[in-house]
């Protein structure tokens, strides 16, 4: 399959397009470059796919000719990102996404995987949710990725076969590397400043997934027959990977010497909680397992911060945190209010 994939210059594009051409497929990138400079060590960039430097919004049917598939990851990311400029975040995410949709399905490209997310479920009232809970999205990213859901799958027909992945919450270690999200960010505090301290009592309850078995998850979806993926909706992770915060915290603790963590009191500024079932995806890609779990994953970042000696300065630095990257190259007019580049 000739796979357009794009975000292929985002943490987790970073490592999808080397487990597709594992496959046999034949990979091209697109991506707008907003987040190139977050490179923390260069190995699997130097294998990084031909990209194609452009915004989703502006993309055109003569840019899609020739592709079988699209792996559709470029949207803004992450929640802070979101609300920094909630327009902007619809904009991007929900009209950027349908555009590309309708594009693909114009020009006759079949399979569209879209990566979705478990923050959809928010805030959830049952004890497990799963593909058939309702929803309950509390940021304007997460409100996004349901619109795109029910927008796309709108368009689904004989011609065009979407497959959402709600990916849990994403860990481990990636060329084009995030502190911003927790496991990562629990990483580096660890291992810059022996210190965990949390700003909650980390009860709340999350799912979490290696971003390589995230890739596995998006393999395994073209890889599947077109009928058992058809307008479907999985949920990808492991039920084994759903953590209470603070076991999260615990678990990178332990892995990092001399680490001392603390919990406050009562809950924190993040209100969301919520357990998941990924008994579908086990069902309808059988194929599909996740080989990591959160002990592998800090394992593999106290592995990486100590072979390049990381530092303060480069846990901190403004290319590895989504937020402090938009907001700094809208300060410097690099990117103007609609997130498009100046020059």
């Amino acid at each position: 399959m000739r796979v357009l994939i794009t975000g292929t210059e985002g943490y987790i594009g970073a490592v999808v397009p080397p487990a597709l051409v594992e496959r046999g497929h034949t990979v091209v990138g697109v991506d707008s470059g907003l987040h190139r400079a977050g490179l923390l060590y260069a190995n699997g960039i130097a294998s990084s796919p031909e990209t194609m430097l452009k915004d989703i919004r502006r993309l055109t049917e003569d840019d899609l000719r020739g592709f079988d598939a699209i792996v559709h990851m470029a949207e803004l990311s992450n929640d802070p990102v979101g609300q920094l400029n909630p327009q902007i975040t619809y904009d991007i995410n929900h009209g950027g996404s349908v555009h590309l949709a309708e594009l693909a399905k114009a020009v006759g490209i079949e399979r569209f995987v879209y990566t979705s997310s478990c923050s959809v479920y928010g805030i959830a009232e049952q004890d497990v949710v799963d593909e058939e809970s309702p929803t309950n999205p509390q940021t304007a990213y997460a409100i996004c990725k349901t619109l795109v859901e029910r927008d796309v799958g709108a368009m689904a027909d004989d011609s065009f076969s979407p497959t959402f992945l709600r990916n849990a919450t994403a860990y481990g270690a990636s060329p084009r590397m995030r502190f911003d999200i927790v496991v990562n960010n629990l990483s580096g505090l660890a291992w810059t400043t022996r210190e965990i301290r949390m700003e909650s009592d980390g009860t709340p309850w999350r799912p979490f997934v290696h971003i390589r078995d995230i890739a596995a998850g998006i393999a395994c979806a073209l890889d599947a027959p077109r009928e058992a993926v058809h307008n479907e909706i999985l949920n990808v992770g492991s039920s084994e990977a759903n953590y209470q915060v603070r076991e999260i915290a615990e678990i990178v603790g332990a892995e990092f010497p001399e680490c001392a963590v603390t919990l406050a009191e009562g809950g924190g500024p993040d209100t969301r909680s919520y357990r998941v079932s990924f008994d579908k995806i086990r069902s309808v890609l059988p194929a599909f397992a996740c080989e990591w779990d959160a002990r592998r994953g800090a394992k593999e970042l106290h592995h990486i911060f100590d072979r390049i000696a990381m530092t303060h300065d480069d846990f901190t630095w403004r290319g590895f945190t989504r937020l402090k990257q938009i907001e700094y190259l809208l300060r410097t007019g690099q990117i103007d209010e609609r997130f498009f580049w100046t020059s």
